[in-house]
């Protein structure tokens, strides 16, 4: 058995997961925490907290997930003042092998350690056990990658695919890019400024301002609230689950379209990723947005919209397509990396 320490860092929380792995790959969680990001000056003091508390010997390897860029063995987190490089963790916290990687890469591991209960398959497809693989997850931003098969493993590979344009189909999207274009005094919109968390609040905002439907005095409330935090690196609201679940509850109508509007924008999007990839390996669809919203993803219109690209129709509807609902699945897939080191 192999201790191995998995890291998913974050500029609000970072979780700690020890773990144990098998010759066979099989992953045994020891000890896992979670962690207020901004309580700590920086990775090292967290980590020995962590193993101390564990009371353990020193893993073997560690590998933690970067909410950000990893250039030449460091990386700098986005919302945090804390700057990573490998050798110096290596060095300070006495583990042999220590690797940074992406968050949404971790992800891509992740979906190799995933068992049937974690997915929920929205589209069987025809699956081809050579194919790509390709995910695509709304949280924050808009993740994007693939897998591609190397003889008998896996190779993951990242992208930048969410900072695409935004690729409007109806009157309604065409009117919602033009909206964000002048209201940001941008020359483009990408395609993350619609399919994320903070996609939902431009699409509330859209809509609202055009007063299609009359606003509830509740949601206003917490729009409100987060319009008046803009800046501040803690808010005390989440507008994007407020809207979410005023959908879900069918208590709102300018919700419940913003929601119609988001999941077919969604749909469009990794359809318009399948196109590129032709993943008979599997479109899987993670991110924090997407187990929170599932009822408004089994309904038919992210297929529909996934599906709905004239004459390659047919191929998007072999592809499998499938839900992560396994939160943690970038932590599967630090454990999962750690292993290779």
């Amino acid at each position: 058995m192999t201790l191995l320490l998995a890291g998913d860092i974050g500029g609000t929380k970072t979780i700690l997961r020890l773990v144990e792995a098998s010759d066979s790959k099989q992953l045994h969680t020891i000890s896992e925490e979670r962690y207020r990001s901004a309580d700590f000056p920086d990775l090292v003091p967290m980590v020995k907290q962590f193993l101390a508390k564990a009371n353990t010997s020193t893993p073997e390897k560690a590998c933690f997930a970067i909410a950000g860029p990893v250039v030449k063995n460091t990386a700098k987190l986005t919302n945090l003042a804390w700057f990573l490089d490998i050798q110096r963790l290596e060095q300070e916290l006495d583990i042999a092998h220590i690797s940074l990687i992406n968050d949404f890469a971790a992800v891509g591991y992740g979906i190799l350690g995933l068992n049937k209960q974690d997915l929920h398959t929205l589209q069987v497809g025809k699956f081809q056990p050579t194919a790509p693989i390709a995910i695509i997850g709304a949280g924050t931003g808009l993740g994007q990658g693939f897998l591609m098969k190397q003889q008998d493993k896996y190779q993951v590979f990242p992208s930048e695919g969410g900072h695409a344009d935004f690729a409007p189909r109806t009157e309604l999207e065409f009117q919602l890019l033009k909206h964000l274009l002048i209201k940001h005094d941008i020359q483009r919109v990408s395609v993350e400024r619609v399919v994320s968390g903070q996609g939902i609040v431009a699409i509330y905002q859209f809509l609202r301002d055009r007063k299609i439907h009359r606003e509830s005095p509740e949601i206003a409330e917490v729009i409100r609230t987060w319009e008046q935090e803009a800046g501040q690196q803690e808010k005390s609201v989440d507008p994007g689950a407020a809207i979410g679940n005023a959908a879900l509850q069918a208590s709102d109508r300018l919700s419940e379209q913003t929601m119609q509007i988001f999941v077919e924008a969604y749909g469009a999007e990794a359809g318009n990723l399948a196109l590129k990839l032709l993943p008979y390996g599997g479109l899987y669809v993670a991110g924090g947005i997407a187990t929170k919203i599932l009822p408004l993803l089994q309904d038919g219109r992210f297929l529909l919209t996934f599906t709905q690209k004239g004459r390659m129709r047919s191929l998007l509807e072999d592809i499998p397509v499938h839900i992560v609902l396994n939160q943690h699945v970038g932590l599967i897939g630090a454990a999962l990396h750690a292993v290779g080191l």
